[in-house]
């Protein structure tokens, strides 16, 4: 994935991934992960995303990574957050009570940046990056959350030659290699979803599923 490539998105307001409300599927599904009040939710790729102070609002501790400036500041001032903004080596944090964003490159986190990920919340991610990239972003994403029990990981599906990604389709075969050594993976709810993608439907797409996953860490 070119970094450029989403800066420039974000430079030109070219965000339409950005929804304008809660996910559906993240407030019908995330009391299924079974989240303590106060555990500690790593969001990856967040952009500027509603879901981040729902979370918060949960109780929990919520820390997102996002690599546009442009987007952790709209954010912070969309939603009147009041955030301190501190440099770090490769990353800038924005700190309110119960929510740190870190503004940088996704592979420069460590576990040392984030704290003890308790659960990841996956909703753009996973769908941003191409076949060849995705192992490593897997990997990476174990690697900066050891701790984290659970996962609430939101695909799509759609005939992937009737559309260049981003956003990618990844079919239930693909999160089965990626995440099966380390999780056990349950569908949780499928959702048909092109009747509320205009611009997918324009660019020749004839389906579209959102679909649900609850990921568990196995013993």
């Amino acid at each position: 994935m070119d970094q450029r490539f989403w800066l420039e998105r974000w430079s030109r307001g070219q965000t339409g991934f950005h929804q304008t409300s809660v996910d559906h599927n993240l407030e019908r599904h995330w009391p299924r992960l079974e989240c303590a009040e106060g555990s500690r939710v790593f969001v990856p790729l967040c952009g500027k995303s509603l879901d981040l102070p729902w979370l918060r609002d949960r109780g929990h501790d919520v820390v997102g990574l996002e690599l546009s400036e442009l987007a952790i500041e709209a954010f912070c001032l969309e939603n009147g957050i009041p955030a301190r903004r501190r440099a770090l080596p490769q990353f800038d944090r924005y700190e309110s009570p119960r929510l740190s964003l870190l503004r940088g490159d996704f592979y420069a986190a460590s576990p040392a940046l984030l704290g003890n990920v308790d659960a990841i919340y996956d909703r753009a991610a996973l769908v941003a990056w191409p076949p060849d990239q995705r192992g490593r972003y897997v990997a990476h994403l174990n690697a900066v959350s050891p701790g984290a029990r659970a996962m609430l990981l939101i695909a799509l599906e759609y005939p992937q030659a009737q559309m260049k990604g981003p956003p990618f389709s990844v079919g239930r075969g693909e999160i089965e290699r990626l995440f099966s050594r380390d999780y056990e993976i349950t569908e949780l709810g499928r959702r048909d979803v092109l009747a509320f993608e205009p611009r997918m439907r324009d660019r020749g797409v004839s389906s579209m599923f959102e679909v649900s996953y609850r990921l568990v860490r196995k013993p």
